[in-house]
């Protein structure tokens, strides 16, 4: 196995989350993203902490592989934190100048967003690690399908859902090739103020946007030459099916909102 997991990438490895239906991991994917604003003190951030770490030992894939996969997002993280610091009032001042000031609840906040962000990201890195593509786009369609009744195209979406978490971890490795090449042609990615680096970026950018662009002029090709109709009813060769163990997950989520709830409560 690599050592390293890219964002939205499967990691075909023994485990009990591997074994699970889909549709109820997507569902606690859903349900624990939504549950993370609702967290309203520190024990509630642990709690939620404490079920994300469960799920990682569960999917039978090192934390440390997380990480590195992660790990190319984490600069629009702290860009993300550094604004929200720089740009927040409220509460004791600690430093100002200009239109910018770091304040007691701007740090608070950006903590939160910190935490949210990691959270979610790690939590949706499991759902990709531990499900296929196709499972989670039979999934999607599953769970939006009452949506038909007001005509929502969902094969549509789930398709265009699908292509791109199937393309996710090829843009990715197609960026980390470009910028060797970038590099053997001798741009320093980490040299220079953030202005340079910025400018770094548009060699970067260029060929990575032309790439994809043509891979998906390749794609809707190939689907036309093969007949594909947006419109006609889908059909399943791997048919998903409940088992007791879904049972079990289902509970487990139960427990995880039944204890947020009380946290919230009692503390």
């Amino acid at each position: 196995m690599n050592n390293k997991i890219v964002f939205g990438s499967y990691v075909p490895v023994k485990s009990i989350l591997h074994r699970l239906d889909p549709r109820i991991k997507l569902i606690m994917c859903i349900v624990y993203v939504i549950l993370i604003f609702f967290i309203n003190n520190w024990l509630t951030a642990l709690w939620l902490l404490a079920a994300l770490f469960l799920a990682i030992k569960l999917s039978n894939v090192a934390l440390k592989q997380y990480w590195q996969g992660i790990k190319p997002l984490f600069w629009i993280i702290l860009i993300t934190v550094a604004f929200q610091i720089l740009f927040s009032s409220g509460g004791k001042m600690y430093w100002h100048w200009g239109i910018m000031a770091i304040t007691q609840d701007g740090l608070i906040n950006s903590l939160i967003i910190l935490y949210r962000f990691i959270v979610i990201i790690t939590a949706s890195t499991v759902l990709t690690a531990t499900t296929q593509t196709f499972q989670i786009a039979d999934a999607l369609a599953w769970l939006m399908k009452p949506l038909k009744v007001v005509k929502v195209p969902v094969n549509q979406i789930t398709l265009m859902l699908s292509i791109a978490l199937r393309f996710v971890p090829t843009i990715m490795d197609e960026t980390t090739k470009i910028m060797k090449a970038q590099r053997a042609r001798g741009i320093n990615f980490n040299s220079g103020n953030i202005l340079t680096r910025i400018q770094h970026l548009v060699p970067i950018l260029i060929p990575l946007f032309v790439n994809s662009f043509k891979r998906a002029e390749e794609l809707a090709t190939a689907m036309e030459a093969r007949g594909y109709d947006p419109n006609a009813p889908r059909t399943h060769y791997r048919q998903l099916t409940w088992h007791t163990y879904d049972i079990w997950a289902a509970l487990g989520l139960g427990i995880v909102m039944i204890g947020l709830l009380w946290i919230r409560i009692i503390f």
